[in-house]
């Protein structure tokens, strides 16, 4: 007979190993699958955010901005320094020791609280079963009162850039040894800049290709266009309506062939980072009996409280609807291990903020101007430029702004939009406001330290009504 388990949990990313916990901390016996093995054949937790998303990503922009804060910014702070350089080799052993010590951590908490942590590729087969093929081939199948799927997803390959030792994805980006001399980068989404980011300071000629006619389509425009042109001072090279139609690797050199608004291109780079978005991972995830409906595109049908069409199957993340963002699938994990709990919990997708970590920083929450424009919805905006902040200028950052949306009649935040020192941090601070269903004068009546970052929310605010104390504003009636 199989053992049974109240909750099993398919996937240990943020999504799988969140809710496996707090499953636990309800009292339910659960049990977390994840096939990820690292090179002593060990399991690994944390799925793709800690092993090579979000946590590794963030360590090399880290590294690379103090490198570009050494060379081109010590100076203005009198700071003397010379011959200063990147130890390529140190900056990723110091990006495998974070990576190593999170998913080391997450193996702690499960067994702090609990969770029963099983080695094996997962499959969901009908009753609520779950079958878990070792690294060996060995199966063992398992019971479950509810199963939660959270498999997460992986990088979008193309044919006219398959992949090799010099065409590589965002996980192959993460780990050059060495600094390209020119790297070609297709997708101008966050992934892409990211990376660029990182490797462009390193001293990397980085050319970014972008198949959309808009820059960061998806982003208020305001903010899209000065991201562009912050982008392009640093030295990152953005072709828009500019889609690859091939790639051929040649002595160690990459051609890539695109087209755009002039007709057929080509470029020659050393390394070629394919960046254009993310599929779920449903691949031999569901056996034919286990009645789980997949969309057109792959991912798992769910409604509004992550239920699939099956009874006791859940299913969050990456994996359906929505962003794919790791915060995003951490709160629907919490949620659907409440649920299950008898608790009557539920996601707000109206507050999800949305962070580029480039430098300036890009974050974000609710609607876009171009969003409320479309919908016909009146609005009000209040905007603050960090030139104007104190606390900038101490800082040596003073590009971007602040920039709220309000609704003109109720004055309640329809959105918040950031580009800026911070940006990432200070986000928070609009996706309260929003979550408490608070108006701009809110904001604009609350107490702000000074000097700080954040007062550019607060000016920001005032802006909304025409109030803004250290810009010129017209006179609003």
């Amino acid at each position: 007979m199989s053992e049974k388990f109240d909750v099993i949990v398919i996937g240990a990313g943020p999504g799988g190993y969140v809710a496996a916990i707090r499953a636990a901390q309800l009292g339910l016996k659960t049990a977390c699958v994840e096939k990820w093995t690292n090179e002593s054949g060990k399991a690994v937790l944390g799925g793709t955010c800690l092993n090579v998303g979000c946590i590794p990503s963030k360590a090399l922009l880290e590294s690379s901005h103090k490198l570009e804060e050494a060379r081109h910014d010590f100076d203005l702070h009198g700071i003397q320094v010379k011959d200063v350089a990147m130890d390529v080799s140190k900056m990723q052993a110091r990006k495998d020791n974070i990576v190593k010590n999170l998913t080391g951590g997450i193996a702690s908490l499960f067994k702090a609280n609990g969770v029963t942590s099983i080695h094996g590729a997962g499959r969901l087969l009908g009753g609520k079963r779950v079958e878990v093929t070792d690294a060996k081939g060995g199966v063992t199948v398992y019971d479950a009162d509810n199963v939660i799927i959270a498999t997460g997803s992986k990088p979008v390959e193309i044919p006219p850039a398959p992949l090799s030792e010099h065409v590589v994805d965002s996980t192959g980006a993460l780990a050059f040894t060495d600094v390209p001399k020119k790297l070609g980068v297709i997708g101008a989404g966050v992934i892409g800049l990211e990376l660029g980011s990182v490797w462009a300071r390193l001293g990397s000629e980085v050319v970014v290709l972008e198949a959309q006619e808009n820059f960061l389509a998806s982003v208020d425009q305001q903010i899209a266009k000065e991201a562009f042109k912050q982008y392009t001072k640093q030295g990152l090279d953005i072709r828009l309506k500019a889609r690859v139609t091939g790639t051929e690797v040649k002595r160690g050199q990459v051609k890539v062939n695109y087209t755009d608004a002039k007709g057929e291109q080509e470029i020659k780079v050393d390394k070629l980072i394919v960046a254009v978005g993310r599929a779920p991972v449903t691949d031999q995830l569901l056996a034919a009996d286990s009645g789980v409906n997949l969309d057109e595109r792959g991912f798992i049908y769910v409604n509004d409280t992550c239920q699939t069409n099956m009874p006791g199957v859940w299913a969050i993340g990456d994996v359906v609807r929505g962003p794919m963002l790791a915060h995003k699938a951490s709160e629907e994990g919490i949620v659907v291990a409440e649920r299950i709990a008898g608790q009557h919990a539920q996601v707000n997708y109206d507050c999800i903020p949305w962070v580029i970590y480039t430098h300036p920083e890009i974050a974000w929450v609710g609607k876009t101007e171009e969003q409320l424009k479309a919908q016909g919805i009146p609005y009000n905006i209040g905007t603050f430029p960090f030139a104007a902040s104190g606390r900038a200028m101490a800082a040596n950052a003073t590009m971007g702004m602040v920039k709220i949306l309000a609704h003109e009649k109720t004055d309640r935040i329809l959105g918040v939009h950031i580009i800026g020192p911070q940006a990432s941090e200070m986000i928070a601070q609009g996706v309260i406001a929003m979550e408490f269903g608070s108006s701009a004068e809110d904001l604009a009546l609350t107490v702000f330290a000074h000097p700080t970052l954040s007062e550019a929310v607060h000016e920001a605010a005032l802006a909304v009504s025409g109030h803004a104390i250290h810009i010129a504003q017209r006179k609003r009636k």
